[in-house]
C-alpha cells in the first residue's frame, strides 16, 4: 500500500508557516460540501486540521472526496493558507490546507457515537468501543497529563537520590483489609499466589537492605466492591526511607506535589501545607478527608440539649449520644419534598432521621419546634449562627455516626447550593494526621488496624500497648485535597517485639502471625533501620489534575463498577483443559 509519512501534525501548523506545503496523517472528524468548497476537518492527536478542496480548480479530486467518511485514516498533501472565516476556538482555527491530493489509507465502518468532545454517549458502549472513545482529545488530555505526571516523578526522584527498585507482582497472600485476587499455580499443586495490594512489606525489606531511598510506579490489586474513584488494578507512586520522621515524608512530598501542580497546571501551591488531627477533622467536618474549600462546619449542641424533653434527643443523650448541626447558608426554601429527599439521603449514612430548622425573617418553622422550648431554640439557631433563609440541619445519634452523617450532608448541600462549582478551581492541601492506630470490628470481636498492622504507634503512647490499646494513636497520615485523599502513610515498626505485639493486638495468634508475616518478622532482627514511606494514589492525582470525577477518565482500559472490562469481556470463562493444569475445580451452582 502506497502512502506518504506526514511531514507535520494536524496541531502544530500556524500563520507562520502559510505558503509552505506539507503532508499530513490523521483520522476524518467531519466531511462537509458546501457546494462551491469541500471542507474536511482532519484529526490526530496533536490537534484538529481543516482541509479545503476547491471543485473549480481541482475537479477531479474533487470528485474522488466523495468516497470520504468519518474516521476514514488518510494522508493528504497541499498548501497552507490564511482562513478567509478564522476559527479562534481553535489553536489551527486561523489556518487551512489547500489540497492537491491525498490518499485513504485505512476504511472506518459507521462509528457508533460521535467522536466529539460535548457528545453525550452512554458510558457502556463508550467502554465496549473504548479504542474509538480513545481518539477524543479531552480523553487525550487526561492521558498526556498523566505522561507528564510519570516524567516529573522520574526527574524529581531522581534528582532525590531515589532508586526505582521493582518489587513482586506474583507473591504470598496475606488477606488482612481487603481481598486479594489470587493466582493458581501449575507446578505447586493446590496452592496460590496473591496480586499485590500493596507493595508494602516488599519496601520494607528494602530498607532493611540498606536502600535508603526507594521508588516505584506500582501496580496494585484489590478485590473489592468498587465505586467511581475505585477499580480492582490501580497505580500508586510508592515512596520508602530510612533513618527519617515523618515530617521528613511531609517535607519531600509537599515539594513533589507543588512541583507537580507548578508543571502541569502552572499553579504555585502553597507550603507548608496545613496539619490537622484526625479527631478534629471528624469534630468539625464529619470526615477524615474533609473538604476545607469551605465552611459550613458541624457544630455540637449536646450540652445545650442535655435537659430537653425532646424524646429523639433526650434518649440519644442518655445513651451517650451526640446532637449535632450544620447551617445550610440560604437554603430555607428548601420544600417538603426536598428535605425528604435529604433524609433519604442521610439514611445511607445510617440515620434513623433527620430533623430541621428553616429561619427565616427571624421566625422558626420546624416541626420539632413544639417540642423545644423558646430557649432551646434560640441556644440552637445562635450556636448556628443562624441568618434570615438558612436551613439548619440537625443529627442526633452515636457519637461517631452523628459526625459521618453531617459530613456526608455538608459536602451533599455543599453540591446542591452551587458551593463546589464555586471554588472547582481551587485547591487546599491539608494533611491529617494522629489517627488511632486501632478501631474496634464489633463483627470480628476485635481490633483491626485502622490503616495497616505495619503502622508504628507514637512513641509518648506506648505505655498503653499492654493495658489500653485503645489509646494508642499511630504515626500515620494522609494527604487530604479537596475532600479526597491523594495518599497514606506511616513511620513504620522497625522493632521485631513490638511488630509481634501489634499482630498480637489485632488477634493473629503467634503461629498465624509466623506463618503470615515470619519472612518479615526474621528481616526486623537484622537490624531494620527506622522508616517510614507513603503510597500516593498516581491515578487520583491525575483525577485532580484533569478536573474530573471519573476515575475511568484517567486509565486507558478501566474496568466498570462490576469489575468487568466490557471492551475485552474479562473476566472470562476458561476452558477443562486449563482448568485441570491448574488442579481447579469449579461449584456448579444449584438450579
Amino acid at each position: 500500500m502506497n502512502w506518504k509519512k506526514r511531514t507535520a501534525k494536524c496541531g502544530e501548523l500556524n500563520k507562520e508557516q502559510v505558503g509552505k506545503s506539507y503532508v499530513l496523517n490523521g483520522w476524518i472528524s467531519s466531511v462537509r460540501n458546501m457546494g462551491g468548497l469541500i471542507f474536511i476537518d482532519l484529526r490526530d492527536r496533536y490537534g484538529i486540521m481543516q482541509l479545503v478542496i476547491e471543485p473549480e480548480n481541482n475537479a477531479e479530486l474533487a470528485e474522488k472526496a466523495k468516497e470520504l467518511k468519518s474516521e476514514y485514516v488518510i494522508w493528504c498533501e497541499g498548501k497552507l493558507r490564511l482562513r478567509t472565516s478564522p476559527n479562534p476556538k481553535l489553536p489551527t482555527g486561523y489556518v487551512e490546507l489547500l489540497l492537491d491530493n491525498y490518499g485513504v489509507i485505512n476504511k472506518s465502518e459507521l462509528p457508533p457515537f460521535e467522536i466529539a468532545d460535548d457528545i453525550e454517549t452512554n458510558e457502556e458502549i463508550k467502554l465496549r468501543y473504548r479504542y474509538l472513545d480513545l481518539r477524543r482529545h479531552s480523553l487525550q488530555k487526561n492521558f498526556i497529563i498523566r505522561n507528564r505526571v510519570y516524567q516529573t516523578m522520574h526527574t524529581f526522584f531522581d534528582e532525590k537520590g531515589f532508586l526505582e527498585i521493582e518489587t513482586p507482582i506474583l507473591m504470598k497472600s496475606t488477606p488482612e483489609g481487603a481481598r486479594d485476587f489470587l493466582v493458581p499455580s501449575r507446578i505447586n499443586k493446590g496452592k496460590f499466589y496473591a496480586l499485590p495490594q500493596s507493595p508494602q512489606i516488599f519496601k520494607q525489606i528494602l530498607m532493611v537492605s540498606g536502600f535508603d531511598k526507594y521508588i516505584q510506579i506500582a501496580k496494585c490489586f484489590r478485590d473489592e466492591d468498587l465505586r467511581s474513584d475505585r477499580q480492582p488494578e490501580f497505580t500508586q507512586i510508592d515512596i520508602e526511607m530510612s533513618f527519617v520522621e515523618k515530617e521528613d515524608i511531609f517535607e519531600l512530598i509537599e515539594e513533589f506535589i507543588a512541583k507537580l501542580w507548578k508543571n502541569v497546571l502552572n499553579i504555585d501551591v502553597k507550603r507548608p501545607f496545613k496539619k490537622m488531627k484526625y479527631q478534629e477533622a471528624m469534630e468539625r467536618f464529619g470526615s477524615d478527608k474533609p473538604d476545607l474549600r469551605f465552611g459550613m462546619e458541624i457544630v455540637d449542641i449536646t450540652e445545650d440539649m442535655k435537659n430537653c424533653e425532646f424524646k429523639v434527643f433526650s434518649e440519644v443523650i442518655a445513651n451517650n449520644g451526640r446532637i449535632a448541626l450544620i447551617n445550610a447558608k440560604n437554603a430555607a426554601h428548601y420544600s417538603r419534598k426536598q428535605i425528604d429527599m435529604l433524609t433519604e439521603f442521610a439514611k445511607k449514612y445510617g440515620a434513623k432521621g433527620l430533623a430541621y430548622i428553616k429561619y427565616d425573617k427571624g421566625e422558626i418553622n420546624s416541626p420539632i419546634a413544639k417540642f423545644l422550648t423558646k430557649e432551646e431554640l434560640d441556644s440552637i439557631t445562635e450556636k448556628a449562627n443562624a441568618q434570615d433563609g438558612d436551613l439548619i440541619l440537625i443529627s442526633s445519634d452515636e457519637k461517631e455516626r452523628a459526625l459521618i452523617i453531617l459530613g456526608a450532608l455538608r459536602l451533599e448541600m455543599a453540591k446542591q447550593l452551587g458551593i463546589i462549582e464555586k471554588v472547582k478551581d481551587d485547591f487546599s492541601f491539608h494533611w491529617v494526621v494522629d489517627f488511632p492506630l486501632f478501631e474496634y470490628d464489633e463483627e470480628e470481636k476485635r481490633y483491626v488496624a485502622m490503616h495497616h498492622p505495619f503502622t508504628a504507634p507514637k512513641s509518648e503512647d506506648m505505655e498503653f500497648i499492654d493495658t489500653n490499646p485503645e489509646k494508642l494513636s499511630a504515626q500515620a497520615y494522609d494527604l487530604v485535597v479537596n475532600g479526597a485523599e491523594l495518599g497514606g502513610g506511616s513511620v513504620r515498626i522497625h522493632e521485631n517485639d513490638i511488630q509481634q505485639k501489634i499482630f498480637k493486638l489485632i488477634g493473629l495468634k503467634e503461629e498465624e502471625a509466623e506463618e503470615k508475616f515470619g519472612y518479615l518478622l526474621k528481616a526486623l532482627k537484622f537490624g531494620a533501620p527506622p522508616h517510614a514511606g507513603i503510597a500516593l494514589g498516581l491515578d487520583r492525582i491525575v483525577m485532580m489534575l484533569a478536573k474530573t470525577e471519573n476515575i475511568r477518565d484517567v486509565i486507558a482500559f478501566p474496568k466498570t463498577t462490576s469489575g468487568i472490562s466490557i471492551m475485552d469481556g474479562a473476566p472470562s470463562e476458561v476452558d477443562e483443559k486449563q482448568l485441570k493444569e491448574l488442579h481447579i475445580c469449579l461449584i456448579k451452582k444449584e438450579v
